[in-house]
């Protein structure tokens, strides 16, 4: 059949609405009426006839859109009395109906960062990640320090009932020391766990959001690792916890350690209405993030916490203001559209390219559970977030390479590759691991998790005991290893950006996501997995058609996943053996014969080796 072409221009725009221009081209093979635009749940308009040319029929007029990171869109037209679809695949079709993955997508005034497109990540968990040379830990109340780095951690309850307050004293001039170590890995994007002064190792209960934590530095120390990660290409993240803050914190100051006078301490505090609060029988009341009390949720609807956090000269604006380039939102699923709205304002007034990551489990482009409210502003609204932390395609991922689940990665693929923006799918968070869940490795290498629970982890272990005292037999270490990276060879050249979460380019253990925190071994490294990351990493940026380039899927069985990424004349096939079996590989007819670009496992074009993988250009 013909081609129809067709353009969308865009006119004129401002913060919440975009007008287009559309034009389509039809071939002129017949009397042609009734032309319309049409975007899915949106509304259409129909394009008027303007003139003849080449052959074509063409029709225009002009749409405006309100702004949102994703629509969908299609053409219908009468040609000789016969209605017609004009889908993506760009030819003429004569079907009744159309459905999500057969139109168009396009976003109106949302465009997530070109530098994070793509790129390598590295993923610090600050306490324990490196102590600088001239570091001096002063003892504090409510902490243990560690000084000895290879010490064994703490899992579980301390002193009266505290939980993570032990402390390496990984810090700002650690990394900044080694920031030659982690560019050798092909990082341009380093991403921080909370750095701000609070109550445990992990940083997620913030007691001053406007200080560095007294063991990990201070500002200047923040500004001079953005400064030196910046003369490197890199660029830093920090991740902003704006859901609850510690309650032995200068807000809350349940325990009267600081000056202030905390919400939990006066009904008349200024910080009162920074929380979630009510008055029940003369007294007030708290909610708490999941229960923990040492975690008071904050009203995110509180016009004093959102100028706090996100007002001009607010909590936002300093840490811009040292040099950070983005923000990770912690239980971003948590806060108020309208809050994180207000937080992307205030990035985009710091850097107009900054990026926001937010935490998100589930869909970020469904619907809340039991909601009749419309798609929730995660990203769809294209004013909140730019993109997720895509534990969806992990826990697919995963579930594939240990259960044989093809389903479940081929629905969690589609579902990415139809309902999410492009802008976001080439910045999706594609992690090794988190400090939330077992290193991959032990994931990879044991047979503790079940097939059939909510994720392919298990996020509420809690014999810590075994946690701390569980480690891979060499067998389980190097079965886990082989699996391992086949599993990073996929993840690694899917669209997104590929996080390294500390350690785990160098066999770091961890079953449980406390266990999962150790420090970084340095001088005890696995050569051969770091090695392995090196020559990852080293092809994803060789070939920088890759950071936007479209995604599809070949073959998902029992044996061996394929998949294509496409970017105009740039095309690469990548194939990854599951099993422990040689497995005969069906390229498609275009690839026969094309030079390997990476081999793993010296697997070929007609073979994979056991756990092997190999992309060809």
């Amino acid at each position: 059949m013909s081609k129809v072409d067709y353009k969308i221009n865009e006119v004129k725009s401002d913060k919440d609405k975009c007008k287009y221009y559309i034009e389509i081209a039809i071939p002129t093979n017949g009397w042609i009426d009734n032309v319309y635009f049409v975007v899915d749940n949106c509304g259409s308009v129909p394009l008027h006839f303007i003139k003849c040319e080449n052959g074509k029929a063409i029709f225009g007029n002009e749409m405006t859109l309100n702004t949102s990171a994703l629509y969908h869109y299609y053409f219908t037209y009468n040609l000789e009395g016969k209605f017609k679809y004009h889908k993506k695949e760009n030819i003429l079709h004569d079907e009744s109906r159309i459905i999500l993955e057969e139109m168009w997508k396009m976003s109106t005034n949302f465009k997530v960062p070109d530098w994070a497109k793509g790129k390598i990540m590295y993923h610090i968990f600050v306490d324990r990640f490196y102590r600088s040379t001239d570091a001096k830990l002063k003892e504090m109340p409510r902490r243990i320090i560690h000084y000895n780095w290879q010490e064994d951690m703490h899992i579980g309850p301390d002193i009266d009932e505290l939980w993570n307050i032990d402390f390496y004293g990984g810090d700002l001039n650690g990394i900044t020391e080694k920031l030659d170590y982690i560019k050798s890995l092909g990082v341009s994007i380093l991403y921080l766990s909370p750095i701000m002064f609070s109550q445990s190792n992990h940083g997620y209960d913030t007691s001053d959001y406007e200080i560095v934590d007294p063991y990990k530095g201070n500002l200047d120390d923040l500004k001079n690792l953005c400064d030196e990660a910046h003369k490197r290409g890199m660029r830093v993240i920090l991740d902003g916890v704006f859901n609850h803050t510690g309650n032995d914190s200068k807000y809350f100051n349940q325990y009267n350690h600081f000056d202030t006078i905390g919400a939990y301490q006066n009904h008349n505090s200024p910080f009162l209405n920074f929380y979630h609060n009510s008055f029940e029988d003369g007294k007030i009341k708290y909610q708490y993030w999941f229960g923990f009390e040492n975690m008071p949720r904050c009203n995110c609807d509180s016009k004093e916490w959102q100028e706090y956090i996100t007002g001009v000269g607010g909590v936002i604006d300093k840490w811009f203001n040292c040099g950070i380039d983005g923000l990770r939102l912690d239980v971003a699923d948590e806060l108020s559209d309208y809050f994180i709205e207000l937080i992307r304002n205030a990035v985009k007034r710091n850097k107009e390219d900054g990026l926001i990551i937010g935490e998100v489990w589930d869909d970020p482009m469904q619907p809340e559970y039991g909601k009749t409210n419309p798609k929730r502003g995660y990203i769809s609204s294209g004013k909140c977030m730019d993109t997720v932390m895509n534990y969806q395609l992990i826990d697919a991922l995963i579930r594939y390479f240990k259960h044989n689940d093809i389903n479940k990665l081929s629905g969690v693929i589609k579902n990415i590759l139809i309902n999410y923006p492009d802008e976001t799918i080439f910045t999706l968070m594609n992690f090794t691991s988190t400090q939330d869940i077992s290193r991959i490795i032990n994931i990879l290498g044991t047979d503790f998790y079940s097939e059939y629970k909510q994720w392919a982890w298990d996020p509420t272990i809690t014999d810590f005991e075994f946690c701390k005292k569980f480690i891979l037999t060499p067998e389980q270490f190097e079965h886990g290893k082989e699996i391992y990276k086949a599993y990073v060879f996929a993840l690694a050249f899917m669209p997104g950006i590929l996080s390294i979460f500390y350690g785990d380019e160098v066999g770091v253990q961890g079953y449980g996501n406390l266990a999962n925190r150790k420090t970084f071994p340095w001088g005890n490294e696995d050569q051969d997995i770091l090695q392995f990351f090196r020559k990852i990493t080293s092809t994803r940026n060789s070939n920088p058609f890759l950071e936007t380039a479209n995604l599809k899927i070949h073959t998902i069985n029992l044996q061996y996943f394929m998949f294509e990424r496409i970017n105009g004349n740039e095309r690469a096939l990548f194939a990854i053996n599951r099993t422990n079996q040689e497995v005969n590989l069906a390229l498609p007819t275009e690839y026969k014969d094309k030079p390997k670009v990476y081999s793993l496992k010296d697997s070929t074009s007609s073979k994979l080796s056991p756990y092997g993988a190999i992309m060809i250009k």
